[in-house]
């Protein structure tokens, strides 16, 4: 290996640390003041570094945001997924469960990083394509498991009420990022589910469910086999 190509290696390394390091900061941040108040020149500070130099590594708040969403979205994705994989691949319901609880137990460990994907949106920020990506990551789990639902045949579920055209016409947008359809019927109720999933972890964690609910655990749990029942992945 070439002189240059070492001093090259070397470069790209301190880079990526440097990167590494003001995205920790970030994080730091964004649970002091949240991520409307984010500043590169407070960060810089943290850092150790004059402004201008963190400019080099994120040009603008807003991609240091999006570093921030990806990686966050990236992390949930990757527990999520993780979580499907320990599973035995037949147990349908214990798939969607484990990827249930693995959403809703990174949300209450990262709470503002949770808040930020799923929170009120940042005024004046408008996410790029960049980030649709490691946004589908959990929802392409749950698709999956109801696409493997459907490869196995009927499940003695209630009768699913008709999707409206309109919906019908947005389903295909979905449709295009699976690898085989999956039907119009199943499709609805699985985003559904996934609303109904992030809908009560937000609830939870932004405390709007304080005097409703005496045990999370317990309530989640409900949830959850109620969402499989639905689905009819309890098989």
């Amino acid at each position: 290996m070439s002189t240059e190509s070492l001093s090259q290696g070397a470069r790209a390394r301190a880079r990526a640390e440097i990167t590494r390091t003001i995205q920790e900061t970030a994080r730091r941040h964004l649970a002091e003041v949240g991520p409307a108040a984010l500043s590169l020149r407070a960060i810089a500070r943290d850092v150790g570094m004059v402004s201008s130099a963190v400019y080099r590594y994120f040009p603008s708040r807003d991609d240091l945001l999006t570093a921030l969403i990806v990686e966050a979205y990236d992390e949930v994705g990757e527990q999520a997924e993780r979580a499907d994989r320990a599973c035995h691949r037949a147990d349908l319901g214990g798939r969607f469960g484990a990827v249930c609880r693995a959403v809703r137990d990174w949300a209450l460990t990262h709470p503002h990083e949770y808040a930020l994907l799923y929170g009120s949106p940042v005024p004046g920020y408008q996410a790029p394509q960049t980030t649709v990506g490691p946004a589908s990551r959990v929802p392409l789990v749950l698709l999956g498991i109801a696409a493997d639902a459907q490869r196995a045949g009927p499940a003695p579920i209630a009768p699913a009420v008709q999707v409206p055209d309109a919906e019908r016409a947005a389903l295909s947008g979905i449709q295009v990022l699976l690898d085989e359809p999956i039907n119009d019927s199943l499709l609805a109720r699985c985003l559904q589910s996934w609303a109904t999933l992030f809908g009560h972890v937000s609830l939870e964690l932004f405390g709007h469910m304080h005097t409703a609910v005496l045990d999370y655990d317990a309530h989640f749990e409900h949830v959850v086999r109620q969402l499989v029942a639905d689905l009819g992945l309890d098989r």
